[in-house]
């Protein structure tokens, strides 16, 4: 856990403030990253596998620029539950601001 969350755990690190809710930074290598584009209902995805043994999925023809998800584990998932994971991000995005919505 330490290399993940190298504080004691008590809360007190400095926040990025170049930080953006729903968008992920880019990681060293990610250039090199094997990715897969998916179309699911009309809009475009793109899979990445990331370090933590998971799929880091960004919206490309989305509204906000960037935006996706991330699940963990995902070793193994076949095309149609990569479309389900899809699906169940574009069930809950809010038409008006193209981010999930507030409950």
């Amino acid at each position: 856990m330490k290399a993940i969350y190298p504080d004691d755990g008590d809360g007190d690190r400095e926040g990025d403030p170049e930080a953006v809710p729903g968008l992920r930074p880019e990681t060293t290598g990610s250039a090199d990253a094997t990715s897969h584009t998916l179309e699911v209902d009309g809009e475009t995805f793109v899979l990445r596998s990331n370090a933590f043994g998971g799929t880091d999925y960004t919206w490309l023809s989305g509204p906000n620029p960037g935006y996706g998800f991330g699940v963990s584990p995902t070793a193994n998932l076949s095309l149609d539950e990569h479309t389900t994971n899809i699906r169940d991000l574009l069930d809950t995005i809010d038409a008006g601001s193209g981010y999930i919505e507030d409950d």
